[in-house]
């Protein structure tokens, strides 16, 4: 893994000096700069794809096709920096979704916390199994948490509390910005979204996405499969991003954008937007992407 560019942060100086040694990134190397913007009051919104050359989200189906052993190392990762991960219901059923475990994480970077970030499910039906891995296997320190509506049946909504954490955020759908205020409130500000395409929509049509890692395969997967992003976006058209840095291996591209700030967007948080700059690697503390790629 090399470093291409890192000129959209602060980090360009370690960037040219990494470029220039024409070395290996290493793991701490990975750690700044993948780290989170220190942000004590506020939260960030982190959102981790892959994609094929052409744009396509999947092949035959799933994201398996679209890996590499570099985009498994950083997906374990941003896992391991992350405080939770959000995931629709329907690709957490289509990536066979399980909790995290310990041995697919950077471990010393969860110290102060629990050792495994617990999974968020959004299910505005909640068609989800309590039965399953994901919701019955879950550890007691990161236990599930289900993200449903007001209206959700409350028969389902029982059964599934016996084995999970359940928040109501919204009446009939999901309002993405509560329940993104309820995960901050227990303390999970540091926020990775791994799936669907649909809730990326709604995270991008709220003004919530703060960074997006995307790997690009080296590959053509044809018009068949869809895109990282599905369903409607804001009125207000386009998201506009600014390129962190871009890694290299095997032909693979491991690209980190953030969002581009504008006086229209800088307040959705409650503190001023962070800059790249103001990273530093978290010390204070893999799931199905890994597994299946």
């Amino acid at each position: 893994m090399r470093l291409l560019t890192s000129a959209g942060c602060d980090l360009a100086s370690i960037g040219r000096d990494l470029a220039s040694a024409g070395r290996d990134l290493a793991d701490a190397d990975l750690a700044a700069l993948y780290a989170y913007p220190q942000r004590p009051a506020g939260r960030w919104l982190r959102a981790n794809f892959a994609t094929s050359a052409d744009g396509a989200a999947t092949v035959d189906g799933a994201s398996a096709g679209l890996s590499s052993p570099a985009d498994r190392r950083v997906f374990a990762l941003l896992r391991s920096l992350a405080d939770v991960i959000v995931v629709g219901a329907a690709t957490a059923r289509t990536e066979r979704y399980a909790p995290v475990r310990v041995r697919e994480l950077w471990r010393h970077l969860r110290a102060g916390r629990a050792a495994t970030p617990p999974i968020a499910v959004v299910s505005a039906r909640l068609d989800l199994d309590p039965a399953s891995p994901l919701l019955a296997g879950a550890p007691p320190d990161a236990r599930t948490i289900v993200i449903t509506t007001a209206d959700a049946p409350p028969d389902r909504r029982a059964a599934l509390a016996r084995h999970a954490d359940v928040i109501v955020a919204g009446e009939s759908a999901v309002d993405m910005r509560a329940a993104l205020g309820a995960l901050a409130d227990r303390g999970h500000r540091r926020l990775l979204a791994e799936g669907g395409p649909h809730m990326l929509a709604q995270f991008v049509a709220g003004g919530l996405l703060d960074e997006l890692c995307l790997t690009i395969a080296p590959l053509l997967a044809g018009p068949a499969a869809g895109r990282i992003v599905a369903g409607a976006l804001s009125p207000a058209g386009p998201l506009r991003l600014t390129l962190a840095h871009v890694i290299e291996d095997g032909g693979f591209l491991l690209c980190r954008y953030t969002r581009t700030r504008t006086d229209a967007s800088a307040g959705h948080h409650e503190d001023a937007p962070a800059r790249c700059g103001d990273q530093r690697p978290n010390t204070a503390g893999i799931g199905p992407r890994q597994q299946a790629r």
